[in-house]
């Protein structure tokens, strides 16, 4: 069961998340779960997908595991024909899926810079204009949420996912104005430093740094990204949209909290 939300508060809707396998994805799939949806999950590796998949099943939620490449525009067909073929309609869509390496500037190449933005960005516009043509627009309402760390600032060494997460911000608030007409709803979830695998490969020395830069003085937990993301699909939340919400313990307020680096 959910943590911060009735059993019922999402029940009867379908959610479909990338990067449904681990951190974030995981953490959201199992809040949709407890709060009463039906939920689909994809990623590129299956074992992570079915571990999720299993628990989902305890926790009683109905639930399809589909392994999908999002940057590939024929898996993102496949993957929204089986969500539809399996439930009918996809009434929420979390674009959670990226990736990022560290480099500084000036050696990013055009191809890196590229490959961020095609798993960031590219990928999360695809599969949000097919849910939305296929499912959203003709059902007349639906959510889409954007994932997105820092994107109102540059962050040394990802100069590349800091541009692409401030796009995915941008298109979150254009969509919600083409179309709220359809009663389809979107908004950018701004993260900060989030205790995740990602993070953690970064090495015991950079989760430490991320831990101090955040004014509430540690790392947030993937829960708490999927308990927020999860309430914007309730009713409460229905006349949210166009706007970004921020889940960082303060860090977009205060900044990086460290100086500038030098050299």
């Amino acid at each position: 069961m959910s943590a911060a939300l009735a059993s019922d508060a999402n029940r009867d809707k379908v959610a479909l998340i990338t990067g449904g396998g681990t951190g974030i994805g995981r953490a959201t799939a199992l809040a949709f779960a407890g709060s009463g949806a039906r939920v689909a999950i994809c990623g590129r590796r299956r074992e992570p997908l079915e571990k999720v998949r299993a628990e989902l099943e305890r926790s009683g939620a109905e639930s399809l595991a589909v392994p999908c490449d999002v940057r590939e525009p024929e898996q993102v067909r496949a993957l929204v024909d089986m969500a539809l073929e399996r439930f009918g309609a996809v009434d929420v869509l979390v674009n959670n899926a990226g990736g990022q390496f560290a480099a500084a500037a000036e050696e990013i190449t055009a191809k890196g810079m590229r490959a961020v933005h095609r798993l960031t960005f590219d990928a999360a516009w695809e599969l949000s204009r097919e849910v939305a043509r296929r499912s959203m627009i003709p059902g007349r309402g639906g959510l889409i949420v954007f994932g997105s760390f820092s994107p109102r600032r540059g962050i040394p060494g990802f100069a590349h996912a800091a541009a692409a997460r401030a796009a995915l911000e941008n298109l979150a608030q254009g969509l919600a104005l083409e179309w709220s007409r359809h009663s389809v709803r979107t908004v950018c979830v701004v993260l900060g430093n989030i205790d995740t695998e990602g993070l953690a490969a970064y090495g015991p020395e950079a989760l430490e740094r991320a831990r101090r830069q955040v004014p509430l003085g540690r790392l947030g937990r993937p829960q708490e990204v999927g308990e927020t993301i999860a309430f914007l699909a309730t009713a409460p939340a229905a006349y949210i949209t166009g706007s970004s919400v921020v889940v960082d313990g303060g860090l977009d307020a205060w900044g990086q909290g460290e100086s500038p680096p030098q050299g």
